[in-house]
């Protein structure tokens, strides 16, 4: 007589499917951390270096400016001895003046996409001297070279400088270095805006 097997279809097992579940949670997990570890890697791409001089002078931060857009250029008034004032040139918009009146303007402009690296320098009780370095090898010396020597530069690669802040009254007492990664996008930050010499902004008194 012959034997009639009859197929018996089997139901998942339940072990599987909670591992399975086990498995899914774990890998959203794991995303869900890599996602939170990039953001923190993103923010501590910021450093300082400084603050570089004296201890007088009023308070000034272009931390506002920055949003302007990266630096596009700078003024520097200096004297036959001290870093007198300063302006600079955030995407299109220049900053407030700061410090004193007496001495020759300088001016310089940076390319479009080039930025400021590193940052030299001297003071003694204010600043005496301010070299600034670009990512074009481009280098731009203001001021005596007399007093104690100082080298700004990024603590993270491929970081530039975004913005100044210091202290300031009939000259430069100090000056801080801000660094962060280049803008990704700036609405007026648009090659050639604002780039005649003179452009916006007021050169103080």
């Amino acid at each position: 007589m012959a034997t009639i097997r009859v197929g018996v279809t089997q139901r998942p097992s339940c072990r599987r499917t909670r591992r399975d579940g086990t498995m899914i949670r774990c890998i959203l997990l794991l995303a869900l951390c890599l996602a939170i570890a990039g953001n923190a890697i993103q923010v501590s791409r910021s450093s300082f270096s400084g603050e570089y001089g004296g201890g007088g002078g009023k308070r000034f931060s272009h931390s506002g400016n920055q949003l302007d857009g990266p630096i596009t250029a700078l003024r520097v008034r200096v004297n036959w001895l001290f870093i007198v004032g300063l302006q600079v040139r955030y995407g299109s918009q220049w900053s407030d003046y700061v410090g004193g009146s007496l001495g020759d303007l300088e001016e310089i402009f940076l390319h479009p996409g080039e930025s400021v690296v590193q940052v030299s320098g001297k003071y003694k009780l204010y600043l005496r001297r301010l070299v600034f370095t670009t990512d074009r090898g481009r280098h731009f010396s203001f001021g005596k070279d007399t007093g104690t020597s100082f080298n700004a530069t990024p603590l993270h690669s491929r970081t530039v400088l975004r913005y100044l802040s210091g202290r300031a009254g009939a000259v430069i007492d100090a000056l801080g270095f801000h660094w962060d990664a280049y803008p990704g996008h700036c609405l007026r930050c648009e090659p050639g805006a604002g780039l005649g010499a003179g452009a916006g902004g007021s050169t103080g008194p």
